[in-house]
């Protein structure tokens, strides 16, 4: 059945951020495009559900779904939600994702190389991780040493986590970025320049912390990919 990706849109908003993002991205993929205002066609013909950011989406609730249109409270699909006036209109091209290398979401690894494929952009990858718990018992400053032998486990969790979409999309280039940090601040920092954000969510709008924090200050549409 013949897939169509879906704009729900603010009536309200002077924008028409949202519907030239979800123009562009038919024309990469092929696909028809489905603009409607707060109702959706057969979910199971929806390739992705794209909209703007709500003006009241501060990102302090646990969810953006009472803000956010019928449509789009009860897909399963990718969420894609674009900025009315993005900071600046350089970018880099990059698809930047945003991944746990400890409890990856492969529906967003996917998308986010899939992204990266019709653009024929480099995909940079950022695993974000902290020090175990142990470190805070030093007595004194962190060898490097040990940080460096915790961070190579770090990389080797991520390259591990990527190898199957690595071999999957061999035309996508991709940049594997291990951080010491926390997630929202890496993503941030790299995605200031991108052309469009990816991380992992729930089903049914339910944007999490990393989400929140990056819908807050975003400045490029921001992809939220629920697990399947």
């Amino acid at each position: 059945m013949e897939r169509v990706i879906l704009v729900c849109t603010d009536p309200s908003s002077h924008g028409r951020s949202a519907v030239d993002w979800a123009e562009r991205e038919a024309r990469l993929h092929g696909l028809p495009l489905c603009a409607v205002p707060g109702s959706a066609p057969d979910p199971s013909r929806v390739a992705m559900v794209v909209g703007n950011i709500p003006d009241e989406a501060d990102a302090t609730g646990p969810s953006l779904g009472s803000r956010l249109p019928v449509a789009v409270r009860a897909s399963d699909r990718p969420l894609v939600l674009v900025p009315d006036r993005p900071a600046s209109t350089h970018r880099s091209g990059r698809v930047v994702l945003g991944v746990d290398a400890r409890a990856p979401s492969g529906a967003a690894i996917d998308f986010a190389f899939d992204s990266a494929r019709v653009r024929g952009a480099l995909l940079h990858v950022v695993h974000a991780w902290s020090l175990p718990s142990c470190a805070a018992e030093w007595p004194f400053a962190l060898p490097e040493r040990e940080r460096a032998t915790w961070e190579d486990l770090e990389v080797q969790f991520l390259a591990d986590v990527l190898r199957p979409w690595r071999e999957k999309y061999p035309e996508v280039p991709v940049l594997e970025d291990v951080v010491l940090g926390t997630p929202d601040q890496a993503l941030l920092h790299r995605c200031e320049s991108a052309e469009l954000v990816v991380v992992g969510g729930q089903p049914g709008a339910e944007c999490g912390s990393v989400a929140r924090a990056l819908l807050r200050a975003a400045t490029c549409p921001v992809a939220v990919v629920p697990a399947r």
